[in-house]
């Protein structure tokens, strides 16, 4: 099965880094801060890298998601695909070229949001990309190109850039753009990514590279998934104090006591500032579309919050389940109004435990 449980062989990425930049853990709280996905974008990013040796049969499938990912939001906001260069027609062919930009450059596999950079902003305008060094999620997948494309994307923007000593993915990352961010403990104090790392020097040196003044911590869950249980499929912010968390009601799912007790976390948390948590809920389709890539797939993401927050729209998933469907659009337009929702079928990347969030990344706009 083509997921992203799919090991291949890992080489070490160490000395083509080091090259790029010094290892560099923060020590001094700076003026830059990751603003709220939600505020303006200059840009989007995908990265159009999928590749037999992990997607096997489903490879041409995956390319034909990325592209009407790409072309949805190209809709609201200019998007950078970054594609190998023999794969450059291919890309434009799925990927459309209105509004769209080429980058071509060597890539392991799609997952830009954990590969690429992470922006921060500071209040006279200047652009910083911080790198957390990524491993494959602890070395469990080839990730020799896409661990240099932070580095790459920084440059492209002409964003300062800043390497972390701690190792981890976007994905692991959920902020509200004022100082409160959300992250699951199994993906970041994990022996795989920060061995030497106890939670408080984690927690310091986030809230050094992220602007951050306070971190709520949920549990998640090792081992179930690649990521080792990435926030952004059980919490996201959708302003400040206002939380969309993932509550799946399926009590033969792994996620079932996880989300309950995040959600009871939720409720009981505070931000930065001392305020109570308005926390609302989604669930996973109970029955979607039977395909191959659904059928007998474990790994089958068919989350609804692994959505996309772009200029004007929220990019979300659909899972061919009416009811849950419906659901999910009239709730993403309720706690969105400003925004049209479009929702798109992603049952091809899904298949490989990720969603639309994990596929897309964005440069702020400052």
């Amino acid at each position: 099965m083509p997921t992203r449980r799919t090991f291949l062989k890992h080489t070490s990425v160490v000395a083509a880094m080091s090259l790029i930049a010094p290892y560099v853990r923060a020590a001094v709280s700076g003026r830059f801060y990751m603003p709220d996905e939600g505020e303006k974008h200059r840009q989007a990013f995908i990265a159009f890298g999928a590749q037999e040796a992990i997607w096997e049969d489903f490879t041409a499938d995956v390319q034909a998601a990325l592209g009407r990912i790409a072309r949805a939001i190209a809709e609201y906001e200019p998007v950078t695909v970054f594609c190998r260069g023999d794969e450059r027609v291919l890309a434009e062919k799925h990927c459309g070229t209105r509004n769209i930009t080429f980058v071509e450059t060597e890539l392991d596999d799609i997952w830009i949001r954990d590969t690429g950079a992470n922006f921060v902003i500071d209040g006279t305008g200047a652009l910083g990309a911080v790198d957390f060094n990524f491993n494959g999620w602890g070395n469990k997948q080839q990730h020799t190109e896409d661990a240099q494309l932070a580095a790459q994307i920084a440059e492209h923007t002409g964003a300062r850039y800043w390497r972390s000593e701690l190792v981890g993915e976007g994905g692991g990352i959920e902020v509200d753009g004022l100082g409160t961010g959300i992250m699951t403990q199994s993906s970041w104090i994990n022996r795989n990514r920060n061995p030497d790392w106890s939670q408080a020097e984690v927690e310091a040196e986030l809230k050094e590279r992220l602007g951050l003044r306070k971190i709520i911590w949920l549990p998640g869950i090792k081992g179930k998934d690649i990521t080792d249980a990435h926030v952004d499929f059980y919490a996201r912010f959708v302003s400040p104090g206002v939380v969309l968390a993932n509550l799946d009601t399926d009590p033969q799912s792994y996620d079932h006591k996880v989300t309950l007790a995040h959600l009871e976390m939720l409720k009981n948390a505070t931000d930065a500032d001392g305020r109570p948590l308005q926390v609302h809920t989604v669930s996973p389709p109970l029955k979607p579309r039977k395909s191959k890539f659904s059928q007998g797939n474990p790994d089958f993401a068919a989350g609804y919050i692994n959505y996309f927050v772009v200029n004007d729209a929220v990019i979300a998933p659909e899972f061919g389940d009416p009811l849950a469907d419906r659901k999910a659009l009239e709730l993403l337009s309720r706690l969105y109004p400003s925004r049209k929702v479009v929702q798109i079928n992603i049952d091809a990347i899904a298949a490989g435990g990720g969603g639309i969030h994990c596929v897309t990344s964005h440069q702020p706009l400052v």
